[in-house]
């Protein structure tokens, strides 16, 4: 990464500095004399007007969004990990260590070192605001459908904080009330039943006072309510909270997923696969934007960040050879079948139409040629190289930057601009969209023993990618391991592997072993070889299911820490 430190803190500082300039200041002013010097300051409000007036009591409530992942990547912990989590699992690999995720990689994560992977403090800092918003909205005057709507936003958000630490940590205390100079912070751990009940009746609450739909994108509406409901009941239906296997869990999140599909709000994006992640569609259910600014000053360019480095990019998060190899044949079969017809010599041909939609791999054309005339200046052209000594590879140019793996991911990026010295174009993180929804409910209808159900929706997400041989016959293991590997090719690289692997209790399996990537050697004839190497030692130890509360989070309240950190 070019320069990479310095850019770094330059563009960090940067944007510290944008905060504060934008950033609405609710100070607490007592006025004791007539003296006038004794003014409030013309660019901060009063705690009396916040509570007075609708308009800045939306620019409150619209501050409580930063709890949501985003496409941006501020090398800190207000992120909520959007990116980074694929790197956290066996997904990619992560190219600069960002967020301390390498502690992570190698087995070596601590109370004490998880860094800006940790969000705990900052997620209750964002309760605490969401209660303080839920003890005054009721009594600000002005209109009660605004009124309603913001509230239905920050229960929906305090939601998402909770669902998020629960994900992360398991049960945790349960706050709900704005914390005082006198209040007696020390707060026992619910259990994760207990959460997960109060997360869902705090959606529950949340869609009736939101609207189906929004005025501007990137606004929580009832469908975001009910999707992420989905999600909480998914996870608390399975083996890591559900080692029981009690059907009735199983039931909620069949329910939950089934009451989203039954709003008619959305539908599968049956267009160009690829433009699903770069434009507001019929599939989206809830995301998050993040600002239209010049690559540079904001430092979270997605292109910039995904792209290889011989097409100047930073190859920051490199698909896995496991993950490329999760990507079946054109026909759907899985590549370890024998009647699949893949070539290991020829590995990149014939594949599921999603692996050329995500993945940048060595031959594939990437943005338009009149972008990147320095590689056909060089003789080359806008085709990758990651063989051996090509543009894109460790002995190719910017090399600092090159992938380790020798993929790239596609997703996401809008190849339509040039991204070097063009402005970036507004980008939205997807939260949720039909299709997480929909595989939701083939995996609850799954484990309800309702397999031909599973089957249609699978077959429906296939289809929709372009797989025309629908799934027949499957059932049972060979079933459910078609399920995941379905959530595993269609949800990459939006934060769910890293959450599956350990809800379905496997990721023992699938992290507990190197990430590999691959070596492209070209032939003198123009052949090439292909062979996989390690990129890197991967150590999972079973107390990684949950991460640990921060030290001083323990020290400070005496909460129990979490099995196996000491």
């Amino acid at each position: 990464m070019k320069n990479y430190k310095i850019n770094k803190l330059i563009n960090i500082k940067k944007k510290a500095l944008i905060a504060a300039a934008l950033f609405i200041t609710v100070t607490t002013v007592t006025s004791c004399t007539e003296d006038p010097l004794d003014k409030a300051p013309l660019d901060s409000y009063t705690d009396e007007n916040v509570w007075n007036d609708l308009k800045l009591t939306e620019a409150f409530a619209n501050n409580l969004y930063t709890v949501l992942p985003s496409t941006q990547h501020n090398w800190n912990d207000r992120t909520n990990r959007s990116w980074i989590l694929s790197t956290a699992c066996d997904e990619a690999f992560n190219n600069f260590n960002d967020y301390d995720v390498w502690n992570l990689n190698s087995g070596a994560l601590t109370p004490d070192n998880a860094g800006d992977f940790n969000t705990w403090k900052p997620t209750y800092a964002t309760i605490q605001n969401c209660n303080i918003f839920l003890s005054r909205i009721d009594n600000v005057p002005g209109d009660e459908a605004w009124r309603n709507r913001l509230k239905g936003e920050v229960l929906f958000l305090r939601a998402y904080a909770y669902f998020k630490l629960i994900s992360d940590y398991g049960g945790v205390p349960l706050v709900t009330k704005p914390f005082d100079l006198n209040s007696n912070f020390k707060v026992d751990r619910s259990t994760y039943d207990q959460c997960v009940d109060f997360i869902v009746t705090e959606l529950d609450k949340a869609a009736e006072l939101l609207p189906l739909t929004a005025k501007d994108l990137g606004r929580v509406t009832k469908g975001a309510a009910l999707a992420i409901k989905s999600r909480t009941l998914l996870y608390a239906a399975s083996p890591q909270w559900n080692p029981s296997n009690d059907l009735a869990k199983w039931k909620k999140a069949s329910d939950a997923a089934k009451a989203v599909m039954d709003l008619n709000m959305y539908s599968l994006y049956d267009k160009k696969y690829e433009d699903l992640f770069t434009t507001n569609n019929s599939e989206i259910i809830f995301c998050r934007l993040s600002s239209k600014d010049p690559q540079w000053s904001a430092f979270n360019g997605v292109e910039m960040f995904n792209s290889p480095s011989g097409f100047h990019g930073w190859a920051n998060f490199a698909p896995s050879q496991s993950h490329i190899d999760a990507y079946g044949t054109a026909d759907g079969k899985d590549i370890t079948d024998p009647t699949s017809g893949y070539d290991p010599q020829k590995p990149y041909a014939n594949r599921d139409p999603r692996f050329y939609k995500n993945i940048v791999y060595d031959g594939r054309a990437y943005g338009k040629p009149e972008f990147f005339q320095d590689r056909y200046d060089a003789g080359s052209s806008n085709k990758a190289e990651f063989y051996e000594g090509g543009l894109d590879s460790p002995q190719g140019w910017d090399t600092w930057n090159a992938s380790k793996t020798r993929y790239t991911f596609r997703k996401y990026c809008d190849t339509t601009y040039n991204y070097n010295n063009e402005t970036q174009t507004n980008k939205a993180w997807i939260i949720s969209r039909l299709g997480e929804i929909y595989l939701n409910y083939a995996e609850a209808q799954f484990k309800l023993g309702n397999e031909g159900t599973a089957i249609q929706y699978l077959n429906l997400i296939r289809q929709r990618a372009g797989i025309t041989n629908p799934l027949v016959g499957l059932t049972g293991t060979a079933l459910e391991n078609k399920i995941r590997n379905e959530r595993q090719v269609e949800l990459c690289l939006e934060g769910f592997r890293y959450y599956d692997v350990r809800r379905w209790k496997v990721a023992e399996e699938t992290e507990n072993k190197p990430l590999m990537g691959v070596i492209i050697t070209k032939n003198s004839d123009g052949s090439k070889t292909y062979t996989y190497a390690k990129v890197q030692e991967r150590i999972f130890k079973p107390q990684h299911y949950l991460l640990p509360i921060p030290r001083d989070e323990i020290n400070r309240t005496g909460l129990p820490q979490n099995p196996g950190y000491n």
